[in-house]
C-alpha cells in the first residue's frame, strides 16, 4: 500500500467503506482524486445505491455541493456555522475567504 498512488489509495479506501453498510457516511473531497470512471462509480454507489443514508460531505466544489446538498456548514477560524440554505452558506464562505 505504501507504493500505491493517491488515486489507488482513494479507490481502496472507497471500496473498503462500501463493503460496510453505514447509517451515515463522511465523505471528504472524494471527487478530488481519481479519473472520470472512478467519479462515476463513486457517484453511483453513494448517491444512487445509498440515497437513503445520511451523508456529511466535505468539499470546496460549489457545483458538487449544489448537486447533492440542501443545507451547508462553513468552518471558519475553528468555528462551524450552519446554514439552512446554500446561498447563505456560499455568501458567508466568500466573505470569510476575502477577510484579511
Amino acid at each position: 500500500i505504501k507504493k500505491y498512488s493517491n488515486g489507488m489509495r482513494a479507490r481502496l479506501a472507497f471500496a473498503i467503506s462500501m463493503a460496510v453498510e453505514f447509517d451515515c457516511f463522511l465523505i471528504d473531497e472524494v471527487v478530488s482524486v481519481g479519473d472520470q470512471r472512478f467519479h462515476e462509480k463513486c457517484h453511483h454507489e453513494l448517491f444512487q445505491k445509498r440515497a437513503d443514508r445520511a451523508m456529511i460531505l466535505v468539499s470546496h466544489d460549489v457545483q458538487f455541493i449544489r448537486q447533492h446538498c440542501t443545507r451547508a456548514s462553513v468552518l471558519h477560524r475553528g468555528q462551524l456555522t450552519n446554514f439552512d440554505n446554500l446561498d447563505s452558506a456560499f455568501e458567508f464562505y466568500d466573505a470569510s475567504i476575502h477577510q484579511i
